[in-house]
């Protein structure tokens, strides 16, 4: 499958698009795309959020999101809802807004916060408005 910039945020069925991406299509997109598995080890980063958060894709890429990437999203928010999806075998499809605070003045964002059980990795959807 082949993502393209105007997929929207709120495309249904967004994960398993995302699942058979690769980086390029990924790097098309308009919006975030943080991809990390069951560890919490970022293993796809998008250059839209590199661009957008500062950080390049070697500097994420490998580390773990909730404790070195985005603490600021180490809470129930965020990193227990996929904990608990993971743990329950339940799908998480999920937007919230939120504010981002790590290394930025703080940034109103949407999150959307995608897991499918069985799939290698979840994501973190970043919709910056």
């Amino acid at each position: 499958m082949t993502l393209h910039a105007e997929i929207p945020f709120d495309q249904p069925d967004l994960a398993a698009l995302l699942e058979h991406s690769d980086a390029t299509a990924l790097d098309a997109l308009g919006f975030g795309v943080i991809g990390f598995d069951a560890a919490g080890v970022v293993q796809r980063y998008n250059t839209f959020e590199a661009q957008a958060a500062g950080l390049r894709a070697e500097r994420v890429l490998g580390q773990d999101l909730f404790l070195a990437v985005a603490p600021c999203m180490n809470n129930f928010m965020v990193a227990q809802r996929f904990a608990d999806a993971r743990a329950d075998g339940t799908p998480l499809d999920a937007t919230i807004n939120y504010v981002l605070t790590l290394r930025m003045r703080p940034t109103k964002v949407q999150l959307r916060l995608v897991y499918q059980p069985g799939a290698a990795l979840a994501y973190v959807l970043v919709h910056r408005s």
